[in-house]
């Protein structure tokens, strides 16, 4: 095989595993309260309670597969695939006695296709005002035969596979080749028939066992934390980006915890890392059986600690031996991949793969052909949308506003709003990232450009460039100036010299002036909070912008701004903001004087702006703010 085509099976196999971890990273947090019911509650747990026990059973049969079922189909196609993908796995779900997690991740991304490539055909069909009746029964209809093409076809299919794992298992064991079983069991592992390998076939076997001998190693052969301990400690050692950061507290989880679902993704994002945890699964075997280790009873869950309590008298050195054995052989291979990767940071960031979702529908995969992309020629219509629509959106709305007017483009609106109400004739929408499913589900049929940053970002490049490469021509027509309304800001709500605390704090602070000013009621304050803790209302040059997320919208009596100056800075992550205004925006009063910050941030020199920092005179600042062009 040449270079070219191992590259290239090398490229197609990250970019699967990326798929799949999109699947499960999302659904963590359910995977992680089905492990910590069934850790405490069932018979072999920490507090065995039969009536409370009865909670894990459902969502491992149905919540688990059902989500994973509706973030494959959205990874393929927004809510509407995700929709159709949890429908196609209820099918397969109920063809089964045993957790569908693989045949979840089958038919999750098959139901998103198959309305996806619908959709297609019949989008230049419907007639006017049938949209969404023909939307709503072709989902209905379509689902519900693709639930029964999973209940008859996929799901005996998946069963069977289960079956042939089994039989494999067993026919190692009466060969005596038992440590060969982590060939079969580690992989198994990964693609989440775990607890069906171990409940299924290794504990009936090990309580046959441990009833004739008093110990078992069936208990240990899936259960051993060594493997997954190993993968995360070389990524620990030599992995990138938030890969290697968020490793420490996944090894808590998964060795105290024993939810090893938690290493699954690590793998997921290099599948090649499968050697790693076949090799120490086997070398934990082998030591387990050459000391003579075993366990009275399933670890329920996988954890060192539920290890050791199920451990016989005369065996902890055969068990200790297996997972220290395990972990150095498993870490041991694992680093050998990790160091020699050519990848960058990217490919082995789990950040990369927590966003694989967003990435697949622009930045990190292929546009497909129905991309919409509007032309310059046709471009009227501009919207900034974030999650409120009146702080970051409205800002850099503002600034780009007043960029296409400097260079004479005053026939294009643009304008800002929260999500949930953009505008059907938007063409060019404009969102944070982290909103972008939200954008991209309310006006599907604009083009999207996702940032970071309302106000550094390309977008004026992109939407120039476009503009002056067709030649449009610019508007002879004076353009519109923002109208600056009174007591949007006062000179009392203008404050200086304010000594540096933390960010919420002043966040807090700006908060209380806007209720005391009688622009906001009390909930609001929480409401900006929240927003600090969803995304960062720092908005670069030493500037920050607090105000409430949607929630609290209702709050806003009248629109009005504040403007905290802390000199010495206060902390915003890795940055320091040395201007806090604190936004409340009720309609578009407020939108004059965020045109006046966009203004400065882009016009004013550092030097400009450090002395906007450090001046004493709040009438400096409050000049600055309400100018009237």
């Amino acid at each position: 095989m040449s270079n070219q085509n191992k590259e290239g099976a090398q490229e197609a196999m990250q970019k699967f595993g990326r798929f799949l971890s999109g699947m499960v990273l999302p659904n963590i947090g359910a995977f992680i309260a089905w492990g910590l019911l069934t850790a405490l509650f069932i018979p072999t747990g920490w507090c065995p309670n039969e009536y409370l026990a009865q909670v894990g059973a459902p969502m491992s049969k149905w919540l688990i597969p059902l989500l994973l079922g509706y973030s494959g189909g959205a990874a393929i196609y927004g809510h509407r695939g995700g929709v159709l993908g949890a429908i196609a796995t209820s099918g397969v779900i109920a063809g089964s006695d045993i957790p569908m997690f693989l045949g979840a991740m089958i038919m999750g991304p098959l139901g998103g296709w198959v309305i996806k490539k619908f959709d297609k055909a019949i989008e230049d069909h419907i007639p006017t005002g049938f949209e969404m009746l023909i939307n709503n029964f072709s989902a209905g209809i379509i689902g519900g035969i693709l639930a029964i093409l999973a209940f008859a076809a996929i799901g005996p299919v998946v069963l069977a596979a289960n079956a042939v794992l089994r039989a494999g298992v067993e026919g190692i064991v009466a060969m005596g080749l038992l440590p060969l079983a982590s060939i079969i069991i580690e992989p198994a592992k990964v693609l989440f028939l775990n607890n069906a390998i171990n409940h299924g076939v290794l504990s009936p076997l090990g309580i046959q066992q441990a009833e004739q001998y008093g110990k078992s190693m069936f208990f240990l052969l899936e259960a051993n934390p060594g493997p997954g301990f190993g993968v995360l400690l070389a990524y620990w050692f030599f992995g990138k980006g938030m890969a290697k950061e968020s490793t420490p507290g996944a090894m808590i989880i998964h060795v105290l915890g024993g939810i090893h679902e938690i290493y699954f993704p690590y793998i997921l994002m290099k599948p090649i890392l499968v050697l790693a945890v076949i090799a120490g699964g086997m070398s934990g075997v082998f030591t387990l059986n050459l000391l003579g280790g075993g366990l009275i009873a399933p670890a329920s869950p996988g954890s060192i600690l539920a290890v050791l309590a199920m451990t016989p008298k005369g065996a902890f050195l055969a068990n200790i031996a297996d997972f220290l054995v395990a972990t150095a052989v498993s870490c041991a291979v694992a680093s050998i991949f990790i160091k020699g990767s050519h990848d960058d940071g990217n490919d082995e960031s789990l950040e990369a793969a927590r966003e694989s979702m967003v990435e697949m529908k622009n930045r990190g995969k292929d546009l497909p052909a129905d991309e919409k992309k509007v032309s310059g020629a046709e471009l009227k219509r501009i919207v900034y949308a974030c999650d409120a629509g009146m702080g970051s959106s409205a800002l850099g709305a503002a600034a780009l506003r007043k960029k296409l007017k400097k260079d004479g483009y005053t026939d294009i609106s643009v304008t800002n709003c929260a999500i949930g109400n953009i505008p059907k004739d938007a063409q060019l929408v404009v969102s944070h990232e982290k909103l972008a499913e939200r954008a991209l589900e309310d006006s599907p049929q604009a083009e999207h450009i996702w940032v970071k940053d309302f106000t550094q970002n390309n977008v004026y490049d992109i939407v120039s460039a476009r503009l002056k490469g067709e030649g449009v021509a610019k508007s002879d027509a004076p353009a519109a100036e923002e109208t600056l309304k009174e007591g949007i800001l006062t000179k009392e709500n203008v404050k200086v010299g304010l000594k540096s605390v933390s960010k919420e704090e002043a966040i807090k602070t700006a908060g209380e002036l806007l209720v005391k000013g009688g622009y906001v009621d009390t909930p609001y304050i929480q409401g900006m909070l929240n927003r600090e803790k969803d995304i960062t209302t720092y908005i670069g040059k030493g500037i920050a912008i607090p105000h409430g997320e949607n929630a609290v919208k209702d709050s806003v009596k009248k629109s009005g701004i504040v403007v905290l100056q802390y000199p010495e800075g206060v902390q915003f992550g890795d940055d320091k903001a040395y201007l806090i205004v604190g936004i409340a925006g009720r309609g578009n009063d407020h939108l004059a004087i965020l045109a006046n910050l966009a203004t400065t941030m882009d016009e004013y020199s550092d030097e400009q702006l450090h002395e906007l920092y450090t001046t004493k005179d709040p009438n400096i600042l409050y000049n600055v703010f309400t100018k009237v062009d």
